[in-house]
């Protein structure tokens, strides 16, 4: 009796311990810099969502949010990291519609996202900007499709790398149009660099990190992606009003390796949401051309899964490999 009695206070002593602690944890947490690792580079759009972003969290919840630029492999380089991390809360992804190609081609990868990495919260989606070297003899996107047409192959195409979503936008592009680029991937941000020094011709690139550009006239946006034309480019058109049911658009979020605390997870989730909800920060997402997200983890999660499956169908039918 006295045995049986004393296993069962030691078993409720442990659950109320267990139970102390994770009351206590969201109070402690963060006691120290929390990392927002980034896969791009510095300069580039994924970079500065995740420096304003992070510039919030901090504001709110007392702590550094140090940004870690680890660029590499079309971003799977961090996405790797992340997925390896210990599952603290201290350690957070910035997550992209790339990802979505990950989810995607997990059999060629060290990680499978879904399992991965947990969703936290949608953050940001914006056009991508079809846009060329001023030196390409197109005005507008007839004008373009019709050149691609009399050079199949010619017209060089940079992405941030292979199977971002810089890459597939121009595939799912080329798809619609029945023309044919030649694809020069690029190590992130590099990409842009090349298209302002006319190395190369195309780049279907995020607006944020393309506006400057395109207000000095040394490129010409044709298009951009999204279903309707975008606030801050109001005279260059959609895609889809010249290839009806063209639609691609970026997006960004923060997600946290599988296993971190739900207490952690819901913590940010509400910070990351009152940043959206404040009219000053919306202001800044506006002037970089997008609108923002938010809501739970599962509708980001939602977001993911369903962006997952149309990449894949675009990776099917273009052929894409990723090694």
């Amino acid at each position: 009796m006295r045995s049986s009695r004393r296993s069962l206070l030691l078993a409720s002593g442990a659950s109320a311990l267990t139970t102390l602690s994770r009351a206590a944890w969201p109070q402690t947490w963060p006691a120290r810099p929390v990392h927002i690792v980034e896969g791009y580079g510095p300069g580039g759009a994924p970079d500065i969502i995740a420096r304003l972003i992070g510039q919030r969290l901090s504001e709110q919840l007392g702590r550094p949010f140090v940004i870690e630029n680890k660029p590499g492999a079309s971003g799977r380089i961090a996405s790797d990291s992340v997925a390896k991390a210990q599952p603290d809360g201290y350690t957070l992804l910035l997550v992209l519609n790339n990802n979505a190609v990950d989810a995607a081609i997990k059999d060629k990868l060290t990680f499978d996202f879904i399992r991965d990495i947990a969703p936290v919260a949608g953050i940001y989606r914006l056009p991508l900007v079809m846009e060329v070297h001023p030196s390409v003899p197109a005005n507008n996107l007839a004008e373009f499709i019709a050149l691609a047409k009399e050079r199949p192959g010619k017209i060089n195409m940079a992405s941030a790398g292979t199977g971002t979503g810089t890459h597939l936008a121009g595939e799912l592009f080329q798809i619609m149009a029945g023309v044919s680029l030649f694809h020069v991937p690029y190590r992130g941000v590099a990409a842009l660099r090349d298209l302002v020094a006319g190395e190369v011709q195309v780049y279907f690139g995020p607006v944020a990190s393309s506006l400057p550009h395109l207000k000095a006239g040394k490129l010409r946006p044709l298009a951009v992606t999204t279903a309707a034309r975008s606030p801050v480019l109001p005279d260059v058109p959609a895609l889809g009003e010249v290839l009806p049911g063209y639609e691609f658009s970026a997006w960004y979020g923060l997600g946290a390796p599988s296993g971190t605390p739900a207490a952690a997870i819901a913590t940010l989730n509400k910070a990351v949401n009152a940043a959206l909800d404040d009219p000053a920060f919306k202001a800044q997402l506006a002037d970089l051309g997008g609108t923002p997200l938010g809501g739970p983890p599962e509708a980001f999660g939602g977001l993911i899964a369903a962006d997952t499956e149309k990449m894949a169908k675009v990776i099917r039918v273009a052929n894409i490999t990723v090694e």
